[in-house]
This record gives C-alpha cells, structure tokens and sequence, in this order.
C-alpha cells in the first residue's frame, strides 16, 4: 500500500491551491509598489484645485498699460513746428512790407505783422514773461510724456509742444533782441485777431485737452469717474 501511494502520488490540492494562489497575490502586488503610486498617493501629494488656484490668484500680475505714446507725441509736435517755420518763412519773404493778400474777400486775408505779446496779440509789453511761460510749458511736456500711454493726449501735447517750440524759436531768435522778439503773425480774419499756425495748434492742443479731462482720461491711458 506504500509502495502504491510512493509510485501513484498524493496530490495535496488544497495546499497547492492554496501556495499558487498566495505566489500569485504576492506577484500582484509588486508590481504596483515599484511602479507608478497609486491613487491615494497621488492624491494626497497634488494639492486641490481650489488650492493652486488661489495660490496663482495671491499675487496677479499688473494688466499691460500698453506702449508709451511717445513717438506720436514727438512726430506731431515736428509736424507742426516745421509747418508753422515754413509758413512763417514764406510770409517773411513774401507778404511783409506788402500789401495783404485777399484769401476769401474780406472775411480772410493774410497780413504780414508782428506780434510781441502772447497769442493773439494779447500782452505785448511782456515779450520775455511770455517767452519763460513757453519754455516752461516746455519742460512740463517733456517730463509728462516719461508716462504718457494714452494716443488723444499724445496727439493733444504734440500740438501743444509744436506750437509753443514755434513761437519759441521767434521769441529767441527774432528781431528786436534775443528773448523778446516779435512772433509772426499772417492769419488774418475779419473782426479777429491775427494769429499763425503756432497759435492753432496751441489752442487746438488746449480744446483737446479740456474734452479728454471732462471724459475721465488721464495722459498714463486710466479712466476715472468723478
């Protein structure tokens, strides 16, 4: 009978079974330990959403301003300084000591004259007052233009600049001394002061300026309400 059990075998199913199914589990489980971490892990070692969302939301970044309108600025104030010194240039040479020429009848004629006041003839005995006024109208756009991003107030202190750069340049330069000489004056209608182009781009600049303050623009591009 032992003979037959050695030779025949005994099969211990249940010990078997039970090894393979244990080998299996272990083979199961070793691959998930050394691989990639499992869900719990993950979670716990990513933080919520609401979390890095109000991480990236403590410290946001300023909203673009845009580009410096500086080149706007300095383009129209040559525009009109070389516009008003050519226009000049010509009325010297060939309307004083003349005759006014007749533009449209009566209502508007250029005449050759020369102005020692403010614009429009306005406080001819303070050539020099008006010439430190100018110079000094000067500067503040100059360092106004350091944090000008807004293209209405670029276009309206370009005109400013041209127009007091070209009545600058007669004050300084003009007969009868250096800082008290006449500015030119040719643009003459009826029933108003004569004036130049200077002057229209000053005034022009100044219209500008009121309507963008009434709007709530300030020259950096913000908008306030009052």
């Amino acid at each position: 009978m032992a003979e037959a059990e050695r030779i025949i075998g005994t099969p211990d199913i249940p010990k078997a079974a039970g090894a393979g199914e244990h080998s299996t589990e272990e083979r199961s489980t070793e691959p998930v330990s050394a691989g990639k971490p499992s869900a719990e892990e993950k979670s716990a070692e990513e933080p919520p959403a609401e979390e890095s969302a109000s991480a990236a939301g403590a410290s946001p970044a300023a909203p673009p301003r845009g580009k410096r309108r500086l080149t706007v600025l300095l383009a129209v104030a040559v525009f009109a300084y070389l516009l008003d010194l050519v226009s000049k240039m010509i009325v010297v040479a060939k309307l004083e000591h003349h005759a006014p020429v007749k533009v449209v009848g009566d209502l508007l004629q250029f005449e050759a004259i020369r102005n020692a006041g403010a614009a429009f003839g306005v406080g001819s005995a303070y050539t020099v007052i008006f010439t430190v006024v100018a110079a000094s109208v000067i500067v503040v756009i100059v360092r106004l233009a350091r944090k000008l991003y807004s293209l209405p107030w670029a276009v309206a202190l370009g005109l400013l600049l041209g127009g007091a750069l070209g009545n600058l340049t007669d004050r300084v330069f003009r007969s009868p001394s250096t800082f008290q000489g006449a500015v030119v004056d040719f643009i003459a209608p009826a029933h108003f002061a004569v004036f130049n182009l200077a002057d229209s781009a000053i005034c022009c600049g100044g219209v500008l300026i009121v309507l963008l303050s009434f709007k709530g623009l300030d020259p950096d591009g913000t908008v306030h309400k009052d």
